[in-house]
């Protein structure tokens, strides 16, 4: 399979990334101008393209370029998995020269996705640490 990684989205490919979210059940709710919004804000952008030009893939970091990122939203279009793209799609994050000295990357996932986590060295051993949020 031919792909290409991008670090800017198309306004069809912004329109793809909607589709794909609303497909799954953590992200079904998001809306075309809050992913626009979501876009802007977010300090990298990973996106994967097939010979069409075409989303097939996508994940964004928040970071602060230092000490802390956090990668959210590894999502591959559903005809596509299972053909090793969720792995280039880290690979490109872990190998982004803008994040190769952050002290710490941190993401989260549902369990059954923990082992493909761990082949990049993520760890569910956090010393101790509980993540707490606040819904609004």
């Amino acid at each position: 399979m031919s792909y290409q990684v991008v670090y800017q989205l198309t306004e069809k490919q912004t329109a793809e990334l909607v589709d794909l979210y609303q497909k799954e059940f953590w992200s079904k709710n998001r809306k075309y101008p809050d992913v626009i919004r979501m876009l802007a804000a977010s300090d990298i952008n990973i996106g994967l393209i097939d010979e069409n030009q075409q989303l097939i893939g996508f994940t964004r970091v928040l970071t602060d370029f230092v000490y802390r990122a956090t990668i959210y939203d590894v999502i591959i279009k559903d005809a596509h998995r299972k053909k090793g793209l969720g792995a280039k799609l880290m690979d490109a994050v872990l190998s982004h020269p803008q994040l190769s000295t952050v002290e710490n990357i941190a993401l989260y996932c549902l369990p059954e996705m923990i082992p493909f986590y761990e082949r990049w060295g993520f760890k569910t051993n956090v010393n101790n640490l509980d993540l707490m949020f606040r819904y609004s």
